[in-house]
């Protein structure tokens, strides 16, 4: 393709052509910002610290690096069981699968190997896997990581390249404890390259960013480059009982392909997704009581089209990166004024325009300010539309609850045999 003034085109950068291959077939062609900025770093081994928000590109950045310097770097020597060559540590389950997911089709050309390590799934099969085949590419929830680690099934002590994603949220999730455990077991930061991003820095961030990169560089993209200037954001002022009318309206308009709908609660995502139910509104829930096989397959049936709202908690919400999102609801305004700017990135995609819609009542309205604040600009409160606020049909009956005796039994793991096994070279 044609250089472009002010742009970076990945095919500059000296990527190796399996890679550049995959890139191609992604349909890549000019850099966003964070990979313009950071790659050059990255690519020749410099600690990276990156600022930017969610839906920057930042993923692509940092996995473009990996499999880059993996591939020019390929060991011949014998390799063990679990030894991981790079890691990427993030905070929710949904969030390493994505992170995976882009992994794997960024590696399709090459023996690269992908492994996940999240809670919520089988142990076993995890264990199995990283006894069976190599690791490459070691994608992974602190808590599940710390498990295998702990059990002798993850090696950390050979690895190369290290990246902490959303690392504020990391903090506010309570998980750094347990990085620290995690980083504790790697080379020392000179002896690895980490690559380090947060979408916000508090005093906490900035002394992480000093214990754990060596000399880093630091990328800043600054919020405006979120999808914001491709989102027609509404604020509906209405109290707490018209806000299901208005949701249910919504859904039914014609310029509604799919939606994702945020609450701050699990037992209000859980009652919004019961009526839509009940209302024969195709819809799922993503929220962290929610089985991991089950959030799987809810994102995958989402993405096909099968079901055309998904409620979400902003833990769950995290770790959406699907193009084509027509609409995002705000339920509730979120606590964190970050997080709306999160949550309205999840529609406006790819260069594609989007809505934003939030309910302000007389509970939340407070937190209009703060989010205002974050985004430089003043959102401008309206009555909602007449017809949004029509009655809804009668509800289906409400189903019968399923007992949840012996609930999260299938979650614990027995540790397999693995506890205190010597290291032995792969199959």
């Amino acid at each position: 393709m044609a250089p472009v003034e002010g742009k970076s085109r990945f095919h500059d950068f000296g990527l190796e052509t399996d890679l550049m291959h995959a890139i191609a077939d992604l349909g890549f062609e000019y850099c966003s910002p964070i990979q313009a900025q950071s790659l050059p770093y990255a690519l020749r081994g410099r600690d990276v610290v990156g600022k930017a928000q969610t839906g920057t590109g930042k993923t692509a950045a940092f996995l473009t690096a990996i499999i880059d310097d993996l591939l020019k770097h390929n060991l011949t020597e014998e390799r063990y069981a679990g030894e991981a060559r790079a890691l990427v540590i993030a905070p929710t389950r949904e969030l390493v699968m994505q992170i995976a997911e882009d992994a794997k089709a960024l590696c399709k050309y090459t023996d690269l190997q992908i492994h996940t390590l999240v809670g919520g799934m089988d142990y076993a099969k995890q264990q199995r896997r990283l006894h069976d085949t190599l690791v490459d590419i070691l994608v992974a929830t602190p808590g599940r990581l710390l498990d295998f680690c702990r059990n002798k099934d993850v090696y950390l002590d050979q690895l190369e390249v290290m990246v902490i994603d959303e690392a504020d949220r990391m903090l506010d999730m309570g998980f750094i404890p347990q990085v620290r455990q995690i980083v504790r077991q790697t080379p020392k930061r000179e002896d690895r390259q980490t690559l380090f991003f947060s979408a916000t820095f508090t005093d906490e961030v900035h002394r992480l960013v000093e214990q754990w990169t060596d000399n880093p560089v630091t990328v800043e993209i600054q919020p405006e480059s979120v999808a914001t200037d491709t989102v027609e954001q509404h604020v509906y002022l209405a109290s707490t009982d018209e806000k299901y009318t208005l949701l249910y309206n919504l859904i039914q308009t014609q310029d509604v392909d799919s939606m994702i709908v945020f609450a701050n609660r699990r037992d209000e995502c859980r009652r919004l997704q019961d009526k839509l139910d009940r209302h024969g509104i195709k819809s799922g829930l993503l929220s962290g009581e929610i089985a991991q096989n089950k959030r799987v397959s809810t994102l995958r049936a989402f993405k096909e089209g099968d079901i055309k709202v998904l409620v979400a908690t902003d833990v769950a919400g995290r770790g959406i990166h699907i193009d084509g999102i027509s609409h995002v609801v705000n339920f509730t305004l979120p606590e964190e004024p970050e997080d709306y700017v999160h949550r309205i990135g999840r529609t406006g995609r790819a260069g594609r325009s989007g809505t934003s819609i939030s309910f302000a009542c007389e509970d939340d309205a407070f937190r209009l300010e703060p989010i205002q604040a974050l985004l430089g600009r003043e959102l401008r409160c309206e009555q909602p539309p007449e017809a949004l606020l029509a009655d809804t049909p009668a509800m289906a009956p409400a189903k019968p609850r399923a007992s949840s005796s012996g609930s999260g039994s299938q979650a614990r793991r027995s540790g397999g045999g693995g506890r205190g096994r010597g290291r032995r070279p792969s199959r």
